[in-house]
């Protein structure tokens, strides 16, 4: 697409775009009755309008049901009692992230997930111990990888493998990470990083290293947390063995909202099965027709379901379906279409401006996702403290990072040409 640098272009965009009324279905935050221009679902995705619906619902059963709610409907409701509340989302989730019912299930936190993974797909021996993973990833995943190796009696300084960029690079090179799984096959029990560098907003190839990864023989993993709603996954047809991601960036689920795990169909085996991957469990977990005997021994349900551990959280289970309903509704296909738009545009407003800056994201689309991360050596935070004044709500990283992600589910191409008129005007 040819970008123009006019108000007119913009609204010419708005005008066509066969997204735009997704945008009502969300809660725009305002400032003196005034509607920000929220660049910010990288961290929190807005409120959908019909959260509070599928909350009162929910309240309404534990009014007027109280326990029995765990079994129980109203009549005049078609939902399932809280028993099965995980099952909601399965069938939206699965289309979100490229993969069959069976294969995911909304549960936790994401760190809590990341821990009960590794316990099952980190098998180190005396030969087999390295986990493989990008320098610099998100802090959660380095202090998760940190302790969790210490907790099963490995060295991380010997045990942690760190691909970096190259020196004067800010993001990786695919080949590099493939190079290194070669390289440490001989030792490799592990490849885990995100699908979606948090920073720079990088989207590493997760097939090509999923496939290097099951060349040399170990499984692989993905921290999905600024991948999943944003970009187009495919996790079943490209062979991951597992993952897991948060639900409050564009997955627009609420503040420390459900997370959710992948875990490939080939690992589904029953504990009779030679292939039977060990696990934390917890009472959650357990075959849901005994689940109430009460019995010694753990029998865990199909799937990913066998991976969980507590009763669900059901008020925060009904935020995230009814969000991740309309993500599903809209589709990956037509969401990703629409995002590579707005952050092309971006991106031309940006240059456009004549402001000094350096676009650290990718300029290649298909390496990238909502965001651009700006690195900006002169006035950075003065820069990002007018756009904040102006009602721009994006995101500052120290030292010299402003994080903007233009989200197609409810930003607009009007707001990207603004906010490209205040870089474009701004004076120190």
């Amino acid at each position: 697409m040819t970008y123009e640098n006019t108000l007119a272009f913009a609204r010419q965009l708005d005008a066509q775009d066969p997204l735009r009324t997704y945008r009502n279905q969300f809660h725009i935050p305002q400032r003196n009755g005034q509607p920000l221009i929220y660049f910010c679902g990288n961290s929190l995705g807005l409120q959908p309008r019909r959260v509070r619906e599928y909350l009162d619902r929910e309240l309404r059963v534990w009014q007027d049901l109280g326990v029995e709610g765990w079994f129980e409907r109203p009549e005049e409701e078609e939902e399932e009692p809280w028993l099965t509340v995980h099952t909601r989302c399965k069938e939206p989730l699965a289309a979100i992230v490229g993969a069959r019912p069976g294969e995911v299930c909304p549960m936790n936190n994401l760190t809590v997930n990341l821990h009960l993974l590794l316990s099952s797909f980190y098998r180190p021996t005396a030969k087999n111990y390295t986990i493989l993973t990008i320098g610099g990833d998100f802090p959660s995943d380095q202090y998760a990888l940190e302790t969790h190796l210490r907790s099963r009696g490995q060295d991380p300084d010997q045990a942690l493998v760190e691909v970096h960029p190259r020196k004067g690079e800010a993001t990786w090179r695919t080949e590099d990470i493939l190079d290194a799984i070669e390289e440490k096959r001989d030792s490799l029990a592990l490849v885990l990083l995100s699908g979606l560098h948090y920073y720079t907003g990088q989207v590493f190839d997760m097939p090509a290293i999923a496939a290097k990864a099951r060349a040399v023989g170990v499984p692989c993993g993905f921290d999905l947390a600024h991948a999943v709603g944003n970009i187009p996954l495919r996790l079943h047809d490209w062979g991951v063995d597992f993952a897991t991601w948060c639900s409050y960036k564009y997955l627009n689920s609420g503040p420390g909202g459900v997370s959710g795990i992948f875990v490939h169909e080939k690992h589904h085996h029953t504990p009779d099965d030679p292939g039977y991957l060990p696990r934390l469990a917890g009472w959650w977990g357990y075959d849901q027709d005994r689940r109430f005997a009460m019995t010694k021994g753990f029998v865990p349900m199909p799937g990913a379901d066998g991976w969980q551990l507590s009763t669900p959280t059901v008020l925060a289970m009904a935020a995230h379906h009814a969000a991740i309903q309309l993500t599903a509704e809209a589709s990956m296909d037509a969401l990703r279409q629409k995002s590579e738009q707005l952050t092309g545009y971006l991106e031309h407003v940006l240059r456009a401006s004549g402001y000094p800056l350096t676009l650290l994201t990718p300029a290649d689309p298909a390496q990238r996702g909502c965001q651009l991360s700006l690195l900006v050596k002169e006035n950075g935070k003065a820069l990002f403290d007018q756009l904040t004044a102006a009602g721009v709500i994006g995101d500052w990283r120290e030292p010299d990072c402003i994080r903007l992600a233009p989200t197609p589910l409810y930003n607009t191409f009007e707001e990207v040409w603004r906010v490209g008129e205040i870089f474009r005007t701004y004076r120190s």
